[in-house]
């Protein structure tokens, strides 16, 4: 069966038994055992009598738009169960707002202190629900940031991170020759930085979507 592997930071690839040719679509499972179709791009490598190919899914969202909506799905459902337990914390809403104190001895003692109890536990749940909620929509709204960056993963980034390459080059050079100010004592080694960077990205690229 044809597995995803790791290829580099934030890349996966198929590894498999036998060859394929771009634009051949296979399936590939994850180490969940679930089956993905995906479309062959480039042979990146081949080793021990296995291929390993850059590939595309070759359904509609990508894995910021997966985790976007999976995240966004998880708040809902915890902000219903949140909203559900405020309202069962309401039970004896009209008793309990006449402020009627508890009757140590008496037949309703019982019964008071187990009606207070369930709907504080009821309230306890209801906000650790919501803050839930919260915390999953915060991981939604990044991961939907997510889902405009351009990534090695997306055959769009060969171009993407060589018009960037150009640009930083420029930058550089502009830097060396004092054809552009330097704001900071370490603005060239920042830019030499990101030029071998980028250069790195560039050639990975290439070589997954070349």
């Amino acid at each position: 069966m044809n597995k995803f592997k790791k290829y580099c930071p934030n890349v996966w690839v198929a590894e498999c038994e036998e060859e394929y040719e771009k634009g051949d679509i296979i399936q590939l499972e994850t180490k969940y055992g679930k089956e993905v179709e995906c479309e062959v791009y480039n042979l990146v490598l081949q080793k021990d009598d296995k291929y390993f190919y850059s590939i595309v899914r070759t359904d509609e969202q990508s894995y910021a738009e997966r985790k976007a909506e999976r995240y966004n799905n998880a708040a809902l459902k915890n902000q219903v169960k949140s909203n559900d337990k405020w309202r069962a914390a309401e039970e004896g809403k009209e008793f309990l707002s006449l402020g009627e104190p508890i009757k140590v001895g008496h037949h309703s003692e019982k019964r008071h202190r187990a009606l207070i109890e369930r709907n504080w536990k009821r309230c306890e749940k209801a906000v650790e629900l919501a803050d839930k909620a919260a915390e999953q929509k915060s991981k939604a709204e990044y991961w939907e940031t997510k889902t405009k960056e351009i990534t090695l993963a997306m055959p769009e980034s060969l171009e993407y991170f060589s018009a960037r390459l150009e640009k930083a080059v420029e930058y550089h050079k502009g830097l060396k020759d004092g054809s552009i100010p330097r704001s900071h004592s370490y603005s060239l080694a920042y830019a030499n930085k990101d030029v071998k960077e980028l250069k790195i990205k560039v050639e990975i690229a290439k070589k997954l979507w070349g």
